[in-house]
């Protein structure tokens, strides 16, 4: 995902809304699937979805309380 700074609220639970069904689903992948080099990348995916999904909240967050 991108780095907008200028999302509209809307938008911005969207995007949150996606990252949130993202990260579900990439940990019901994770323990369907099996192996070292799986769970690595699993394992990143996730980190980089929780990475996105904090930005987009302190993002909102910032909106609010303007």
């Amino acid at each position: 995902m991108t780095n907008d700074s200028s999302l509209s609220l809307p938008e911005l639970e969207r995007r949150i809304a996606i990252a949130r069904d993202n990260i579900r689903q990439l940990i019901e992948q994770a323990a369907a699937n099996s192996g070292a080099g799986d769970e690595s990348r699993n394992a990143d995916r996730i980190a980089q979805q929780q990475e996105e999904l904090e930005r987009l909240i302190k993002e909102r967050d910032a909106l609010l309380k303007k």
